[in-house]
Formats: C-alpha cells, sequence, structure tokens
C-alpha cells in the first residue's frame, strides 16, 4: 500500500486553489488577496482547531476579501483570490520560509501541520500555492504592455503580542515607492485617519512572496493594504472601505500617469 501515490490534496467537487474575478476587468489595477479564506482541504480534516480558531487571524485576514471584491466592482478591476486558509499553505510566504507552513501561529499550536513529511509539503504547494501564483502570473502576462498596478489587500489585528496597533490602515510599498506615497498621502489629509507608514509591516522578500515575486521582474507599481479588522467587522463596513480606497485611487491615478 506504501507504494501507491498520494490522493490529490483537493477532491473533485472541492473549490480550487484560487477564484479569479472580473478578469477582463478594464482597470489599470490588478487586486490580490492572498488571506481571502479560511477553507481547509476535505482531506485534511480541521488540522487539530476548532472552528473558533478557523474564525480567528490565525487562518486567515478577516474582512479581507470583503474590501478586495468592492474595489475590485468599484474600479472594474481583475482580482485573483487565495481558495484555502493561511495555515495550509501561505500563499505570501516564500517556500523556504518557516512560516509558510506554520507548526504554531500566535501562540496556537498547529496539530495537523507537525512533523510533515516532504512529500505532504510538496502536495500542498502543488495543489495551492503553485496555482494560485500561476493565476497571477496569467493575468499579469496578459496584460503586457498596459499600464498595470498590483494591489494586494490584507487586514491585520488591533492588538499583536499585548502592543495595540494605532493604525486603522496601513500602506507598505515595494521597490518604487510613488504609488505608496501617493496613496499615503490622499489618506492622510483627510484628517481624520491614522495611517502607518510601512505599518504594521514593511514588505521583506525573506517574509513576502506575492509582491516582490510578481512586481519585481514586471517593474510593476505595487502597494500592499493593511485594515485593522476591527475597521471591517461587517459587510457594511467593508463595503464603505472599498468606497473610501476606490476614491482614494481615482485621485491618484492621473498623478501617477503624470509621474510615468
Amino acid at each position: 500500500m506504501s507504494g501507491l501515490p498520494a490522493l490529490p490534496l483537493l477532491g473533485p467537487d472541492e473549490p480550487p486553489a484560487f477564484e479569479m474575478v472580473n478578469a477582463g476587468g478594464r482597470s489599470s489595477v490588478v487586486l490580490v488577496c492572498d488571506h481571502a479564506s479560511n477553507r481547509v482541504p476535505r482531506r485534511l480534516g480541521s488540522l487539530g482547531l476548532d472552528a473558533v480558531q478557523f474564525a480567528d487571524h490565525i487562518a486567515w485576514d478577516p474582512g479581507a476579501a470583503l474590501v478586495a471584491r468592492g474595489l475590485s466592482a468599484m474600479l472594474d478591476a481583475p482580482l485573483v483570490l487565495s481558495g484555502y486558509s493561511r495555515l495550509v499553505i501561505d500563499c505570501n510566504r516564500p517556500l523556504l520560509s518557516a512560516q509558510s507552513i506554520v507548526e504554531q501561529s500566535a501562540g496556537v499550536m498547529v496539530p495537523g501541520n507537525r512533523d510533515l513529511p516532504s512529500g505532504e509539503r510538496e502536495r500542498r504547494v502543488d495543489a495551492l500555492f503553485r496555482p494560485y501564483h500561476a493565476a497571477i502570473e496569467r493575468l499579469l502576462d496578459g496584460r503586457a504592455g498596459r499600464p498595470t498596478l498590483l494591489l494586494s489587500v490584507h487586514s491585520f489585528t488591533p492588538v499583536f503580542n499585548a502592543i495595540p496597533r494605532p493604525w486603522q490602515i496601513g500602506i507598505s510599498g515595494w521597490g518604487d515607492r510613488r504609488l505608496a506615497r501617493l496613496m499615503l498621502e490622499k489618506l492622510q489629509c483627510t484628517g481624520d485617519l491614522s495611517v502607518g507608514d510601512d505599518e504594521p509591516y514593511p514588505i521583506t522578500d525573506d517574509i513576502d512572496y506575492t509582491i516582490p515575486a510578481h512586481s519585481q521582474g514586471r517593474s510593476l507599481h505595487s502597494v500592499m493594504i493593511e485594515i485593522r479588522q476591527d475597521e471591517i467587522p461587517t459587510d457594511a463596513r467593508a463595503a464603505a472601505w472599498a468606497s473610501r480606497l476606490g476614491s482614494v485611487y481615482r485621485q491618484i491615478e492621473a498623478a501617477l500617469g503624470e509621474q510615468n
């Protein structure tokens, strides 16, 4: 029996590794959401965790997918969303990172990720990580010659390691920071927001994968948007943030074009 090939990670009736929304969108923006879902492939059970833990931030970025979908609709922008929980494999971590498949997250042990054989790791990479990033690559390759900006939408916890995070939203740039600077300027000028510059996380190529991998070789303007999770607890609040961010982008679109 041990010589039999391993079963595919995803059953034929399970959702795919990614969801593509509005692939033909006319906007210059391409949206991605690396931690859109807390779903786990049926064959992995619950990884030893309960429903409360899967609702928490360790399993996904609550609210991020709602904001990304709202932005996609408002801007007529294509959007790629990951289909499974970051606890199965994190689509925004380099494969050699210890955070790619975590054995513990925020002090919570993940029994189903302990002592994984290399074959099981590769099964998750092949089933979930590679298809998600291949979808982003195909989308970007198909836009060759068109102005394209890459926006990655995330959310973050209000408190981390007992330290409150004051920013309602953070903007982190990569490489050419013109887009990040313009977004920061427009968000800060309203006077009613605490906006983090490279907060709560800067983009680094040893921790982050999506923006470095997809923007560097293409010389794309790229930004990671992080929204504090207590700002987007409901559909209505997420929609309001999508509207606000869409308005900011429309204000800076012309200015960014003039700088190119």
